[in-house]
């Protein structure tokens, strides 16, 4: 009897054991609720004057997009607002993106005239022959003489668009003195200067109003490169266009930026500054 309830007394014994060998090894495993959890994704706004058929975002900011978002396993992704959605006048995009207002920005820095002199040599007439060199050329200046000028801001690139050509609807340009009168659009100061050195009088109006202002007959023409004539739709409004072929320098260069708030980016974990830090320099410019 006592051999038998021995024997039962060490069976309960295992049996505990076994139960709290199991209890054990359950607490071990992750349940739902205490498995990692995917990366929230970081949405980043990204703002510009142009429309959003426009080639900026179609061949230059959504590729870049979709760059980051795949090196950065969909960490990062962008919100355009084309347009002006955000509120405010073009001039103002540089101080929106240094606010917050925006992440990013594609943006003149000439529309504020004389806040970053050390850039404007790429405005210079007859100074570039191509857009991809050009481009280049302006992020070694930057790197070289304009970081002060842009420690507000993280730059990701600088560019210069293709040749500047003549279009207006009064007459075909085909000497300097063609232009003695015409009211002229310009995006710059640098480029009103020369026009106005050339004999016309420069208009000052951002790109937006452009189609308007040649509609109804505020100005007579403009200087814009023809990639960014269809996208304004001005080709079905004007008349006469002069063109300067290679080998010849371009009449005239604008300079733009990419230009990311200082602040979001340093926000950014060490990983994902390495996708935007690669994605960002002389080759983006170009």
């Amino acid at each position: 009897m006592k051999k038998f309830a021995f024997t039962l007394a060490a069976l309960s014994i295992a049996l505990a054991g076994c139960n709290d060998n199991s209890t054990s090894d359950a607490a071990k495993k992750p349940t739902a609720n205490t498995a990692e959890k995917p990366a929230e994704t970081i949405v980043l706004k990204v703002a510009h004057f142009w429309p959003p058929t426009a080639l900026a975002q179609k061949k230059v900011l959504e590729p870049w997009c979709e760059k980051i978002a795949s090196e950065s396993n969909k960490q990062l992704s962008c919100q355009f607002y084309p347009a002006m959605q955000l509120g405010g006048t073009p001039p103002q995009l540089i101080d929106q993106v240094i606010d917050g207002v925006a992440d990013i920005v594609f943006t003149l820095p000439g529309y504020t005239a004389g806040r970053f002199p050390s850039m404007e040599v790429m405005e210079l007439p007859f100074l570039a022959k191509g857009a991809e060199n050009g481009s280049r050329v302006a992020w070694e200046i930057y790197e070289q003489y304009g970081k002060k000028d842009f420690e507000n801001v993280k730059p990701l690139a600088f560019n210069i668009h293709d040749r500047g050509q003549i279009h207006n609807n009064k007459h075909p340009i085909t000497t300097v003195a063609d232009l003695q009168g015409l009211k002229m659009r310009a995006p710059t100061r640098l480029t009103n200067k020369f026009l106005a050195a050339m004999g016309a009088s420069p208009v000052n109006i951002p790109m937006p109003g452009l189609a308007d202002a040649l509609s109804k007959g505020v100005i007579d023409g403009y200087i814009l490169p023809w990639e960014v004539v269809p996208t304004m739709k001005l080709h079905e409004m004007t008349k006469y266009h002069s063109e300067i072929n290679p080998p010849q320098p371009g009449l005239y260069s604008t300079l733009f930026t990419i230009a990311m708030n200082k602040q979001k980016y340093e926000s950014l974990p060490d990983n994902l500054k390495a996708v935007i830090d690669k994605n960002s320099g002389a080759d983006f410019s170009a």
